[in-house]
């Protein structure tokens, strides 16, 4: 057992009424890696594995708040953001981190598992111009990459050929997430400015229980970032639980399931 004191990390994300992604996701996973969670909940969904029923927003106000009640007091060593649903909530995200010089990765969460739009259209311009200057990684899925890049594409090439423009353009290291290709392995690209773009590949588990996947993806990331990890390290070990959790998920509900968060243990 570790006596060292846990990474301070902050989700600014919405919740799930199911357990599966959103806060819940990020505050299992910070929790099974050794982390400290707090929150800032951008919205109140109601929500299962079948999709999504309803949205709630938050005002900007109350999340800028929560994340000024937490940066404060407790401190924090790494951020994790999440949904961030209209331009006037990434406007006042941005504004509450202003100064804060610890790692930020930003899941640009623009589309459910079950494939419901979580984002006002008019608010991906805000997302560029205010919050992906500020982040540390990206961890956009195709879908999500495929939208900031204005284009349709396939294959590993041009995933990563699409990805390096966004770093270039955003200033950020970017983590293209494969799950949604084809394959029997699920490959990864992570591309930091000035470097050369590295894989990560894994078996594909024959399963519909993946809700919550990129959300427990970028919270492992962030705790990771905190413990001090090198970015490609934490990338690797990031996708490793993820993977695991995939594998122990308790096969709840009659879609996308949750994954098995409790049965993953960090190593000491």
């Amino acid at each position: 057992m570790t006596t060292s004191k846990p990474p301070r990390i902050l989700a600014i994300a919405g919740s799930d009424s199911s357990g599966g992604a959103g806060i819940q996701a990020d505050i299992k996973t910070i929790t099974m890696l050794g982390g400290y969670a707090m929150t800032a909940i951008t919205a109140i969904t109601a929500q299962n594995t079948a999709g999504v029923q309803g949205v709630e927003p938050i005002t900007p106000a109350m999340v800028a708040q929560q994340v000024a009640s937490c940066t404060s007091d407790i401190g924090v060593d790494a951020i994790k953001i999440g949904m961030l649903h209209d331009a006037a909530l990434i406007a006042a995200v941005a504004a509450a981190l202003e100064g804060v010089t610890v790692p930020i990765v930003l899941d640009p969460v623009m589309i459910a598992t079950s494939g419901a739009a979580l984002i006002d259209p008019g608010a991906l311009a805000a997302m560029r111009e205010l919050l992906f200057p500020a982040a540390t990684l990206l961890t956009p899925n195709l879908p999500e990459l495929a939208a900031l890049a204005g284009r349709s594409f396939d294959g590993v090439a041009a995933m990563t050929a699409a990805a390096e423009e966004l770093a270039k353009a955003s200033g950020a290291a970017v983590l293209a997430k494969g799950g949604h290709g084809e394959g029997a392995r699920v490959i990864d690209v992570l591309v930091v400015p000035g470097e050369a773009p590295r894989a990560f590949d894994h078996r594909r588990i024959d399963t519909r229980h993946t809700h919550g996947t990129g959300c427990t993806l970028s919270s492992a990331i962030a705790t990771l970032l905190g413990r001090g990890l090198p970015l490609a390290e934490a990338v690797g070990q990031a996708r490793h639980f993820v993977f695991e959790a995939i594998r122990a998920a308790p096969g709840y509900g009659a879609g996308h399931g949750p994954l098995g968060h409790q049965a993953v243990r960090a190593a000491d």
